[in-house]
């Protein structure tokens, strides 16, 4: 059977750099930090890890009831947020679509965990009696998507990929596959994460994931010699992906084609990436098969870089293995600008790559300053590139050993 082909044609973001495409790429393009002291709930001396991207002006009574708001775990609100935003962009008419034939796949790596912390404190300092009814419908990790369902009206596929940190990233790899397969018409795809609460800091704190500088501008420093963690962040990405005919059919506004995407599994230990960052080559080179292209094609990667040492280093060797030691290829990390969004960060990314393949500008990695020499690739340092460039790839790679690699084409109208 033919496979379909598979294209984007809706973006919607909440970040801490924007809550709409447009002012999200803007500050991305301009090289913004969106990083600041946590505000979310009062930080002790306890609290080492003081830095986060909160996003804090967004109304979430845009497309959700106030009175519901109170029965939804922010993470749920960004992702329907999110969800709605790229609806609007996309210009899709439910009310003219056979819902059974749009899903939904909206991943999630920690899910609810504002509201168990919350609810865990009640039934230690109040009693049984003062959990409320809504604890479980809030906190489990396929709510998300189960909302954002109920908001948008979308009947078909209804899933929520959990992969840590490739959760995004994964969620548009099955909604591709599904699209190919011709099982759906339209899916909505991304995440949405919210951990920047006390237990969340506390806990990647407690992991010495978390960088521990109080200077916004010396904490998410992905590839530079200097780094000592990630900082987290928060928010949603979606985007929406079509069958070509369908969105054809309906007169839509293509941004982007979905041409290849990889997922392994490193098989190694439970937070560090396998040595060499050998399951994130094994990424690249199947979404490289799986798109017909070769390494050459390729004008820019939009990396995982969260910060870390062992991510850093062995991403970098990872993209050595499969485009080569003298390659040239352009890539940058994003979180130096928008935080680790855990689940939601690969979802966001993808928004980056179709925008980057869009306007022939390539994001810069900010606050890069001390080179570090076993990462000695082009990481377009601190101030961004136009390059017109016909494919990007994405990498997001998980606790667990969760790659994943996804690479979009820029659409030139066939």
């Amino acid at each position: 059977m033919e496979k379909h082909r598979v294209v984007i044609t809706g973006l919607g973001v909440a970040t801490s750099l924007g809550n709409t495409v447009d002012e999200f790429w803007e500050n991305i393009k301009n090289g913004t930090c969106g990083i600041h002291e946590i505000t979310r709930f009062p930080l002790t001396d306890e609290y080492k890890a003081r830095l986060a991207a909160e996003v804090t002006d967004i109304d979430f009574t845009k497309y959700i009831p106030k009175k519901e708001l109170k029965r939804l775990d922010r993470y749920s609100q960004f992702g329907i947020y999110a969800a709605k935003e790229a609806l609007v962009n996309s210009e899709l008419d439910m009310e003219k679509e056979n819902a059974n034939r749009v899903g939904i796949i909206l991943g999630s790596g920690i899910g609810g965990i504002e509201t168990l912390e919350t609810q865990i404190i009640n039934v230690h300092d109040k009693g049984v009696r003062k959990v409320s009814p809504f604890t479980i419908p809030m906190a489990i990790a396929n709510m998300g998507a189960g909302t954002a369902a109920i908001h948008l009206g979308t009947k078909g596929i209804c899933t929520s990929v959990v992969t840590a940190c490739a959760s995004g990233t994964h969620s548009i790899g099955d909604a591709f596959r599904s699209l190919q397969n011709g099982e759906n018409d339209v899916i909505f795809a991304g995440g949405a994460e919210a951990t920047i609460t006390k237990t969340g800091i506390a806990a990647f704190q407690a992991l010495t994931a978390l960088s521990t500088s109080t200077d916004p501008e010396r904490a998410s420093i992905p590839f530079d010699k200097e780094r000592n963690g990630f900082v987290m962040g928060e928010g949603a990405g979606v985007i929406v992906l079509e069958t070509l005919e369908h969105a054809q059919a309906r007169g839509a506004n293509i941004l982007a084609e979905v041409i290849g995407y990889g997922a392994t599994g490193d098989a190694y230990h439970i937070t560090s990436p396998a040595p060499g960052g050998d399951g994130a080559a094994r990424a690249m080179e199947m979404a490289l098969n799986d798109a017909h292209l070769s390494p050459n094609d390729i004008g820019y990667i939009n990396a995982h870089g969260t910060s870390t040492e062992y991510n850093d280093k062995f991403e970098t060797q990872a993209i050595k293995t499969v485009f080569g030691n003298d390659t040239t290829v352009l890539v940058s990390s994003t979180k130096s600008m928008t935080g680790h969004l855990l689940g939601a960060a690969g979802a966001i990314e993808a928004v980056i790559l179709v925008k980057a393949l869009q306007e022939g500008f390539i994001p810069p990695t900010i606050n890069l300053k001390v080179p570090d020499e076993e990462c000695d690739l082009d990481y377009v340092p601190n101030i961004g590139r136009k390059k017109d460039i016909e494919y990007a790839m994405s990498n997001s790679l998980g606790f667990g050993g969760h790659n994943g690699t996804l690479i979009f084409k820029k659409w030139e109208g066939k």
